[in-house]
């Protein structure tokens, strides 16, 4: 019985030789992912119904959006349209990601800076909005592990202690660590996936100074009697959107529409203090702004120069506005 398998199979292979390579190749070709992905322009997404302000969303006759860059992984039809393409780009995965560190976890990584923008979103939108509130908290996640660390922390660690201490920033384990020397030890508490664990990690020198190998982004929490909620989804990611969601929170506080019936569309970090920061791929992020039909591109100081170049080389008919604080932005709209 198992001669006579053999054989058919045999001669279904022989028979059948030439698609079997071929097909052996389509599959090698699409799924095998090479150390690069292809960076192309995105799109934008609409923050119009994305903010609840004491569970109720804010009616505008324009739009408010974000810009993305769409960025898929380097499979070899990819690369080579990317080669291609003239706004295709090809990038090295280790251009996208730190020293030591995966796809995987630089994309949970830009998760956590995703939850430390809208929060940072709501508490520059409240203080233009001359709003109480409270920071109750800081939590405080372990976002990068370099390769010369020697510590049992993983990416996504919310540090609760360190060394017997509360951890209200990182700036309070900073002091610890120097107040250490090279080749000490210091304990940590933390949470991981919802239960509290013991991590430690060794402190080395490097150019002077007293380092553990990681960093970390801190998001807070806040009181006030506004709840403000902003609604993202799971393949979203990065702190990029930032000023935006600012954007929409402060024009959903106020009960304005700052739109004024136009389709804004924006881009950049948000701090706490209401500057806003600079971010890549700003031309894939103009490029879909305008496939968008936007009237505007709001963009921070550091990538006006660029986005106007793509601008004047493309004949775009976009009005790109520099700006570097949520302020700014506010002040514009207004001025509409």
């Amino acid at each position: 019985m198992f001669n006579k398998i053999y054989e058919n199979v045999k001669e279904f292979i022989l028979s059948n030789f030439s698609f079997i390579i071929f097909l052996i190749i389509i599959i090698i070709c699409t799924f095998v992912k090479l150390p690069y992905q292809v960076e192309m322009p995105g799109g934008t997404i609409d923050l119009s119904n994305r903010v609840k302000v004491n569970g109720e969303k804010v009616e505008v006759d324009g739009t408010f959006n974000m810009a993305y860059v769409s960025v898929v992984q380097g499979s070899i039809p990819y690369l080579l349209l990317g080669a291609i393409l003239p706004d295709w780009d090809v990038v090295k995965s280790s251009d996208v990601t730190y020293e030591g560190e995966t796809i995987e976890e630089a994309n949970k990584r830009d998760r956590l800076y995703l939850e430390q923008s809208k929060d940072y979103a709501i508490v520059t939108a409240m203080d233009a909005a001359g709003l109480d509130y409270e920071i109750t908290d800081r939590i405080n996640y372990v976002a990068y592990i370099s390769t010369e660390a020697d510590t049992t922390l993983k990416i996504g660690d919310d540090i609760i202690s360190c060394d017997g201490t509360e951890v209200m920033d990182i700036q309070s384990v900073k002091s610890i660590i120097n107040s250490k020397n090279a080749g000490d030890e210091i304990s940590f508490v933390v949470l991981r996936d919802g239960k509290e664990k013991e991590a430690t990690a060794k402190i080395y020198e490097e150019d002077g100074s007293l380092y553990v190998g990681i960093s970390s982004i801190t998001t807070v929490d806040i009181k006030s009697d506004i709840d403000v909620e902003i609604n993202t989804k799971l393949s979203e990611s990065g702190p990029s959107g930032g000023m935006m969601m600012a954007l929409m929170t402060y024009n959903a506080l106020t009960k304005q529409d700052l739109t004024h019936g136009k389709n804004i569309v924006g881009t950049g970090t948000i701090n706490l203090d209401g500057t806003v920061g600079e971010i890549g791929g700003v031309k894939y992020k103009l490029m879909g702004a305008v496939r968008k039909n936007a009237d505007v591109l709001l963009v921070p100081e550091g990538n006006y120069e660029e986005a106007m170049k793509v601008k004047k080389d493309k004949g775009y008919d976009i009005d790109i506005v520099s700006v570097k604080t949520l302020s700014d932005v506010i002040n514009y709209l207004e001025g509409l």
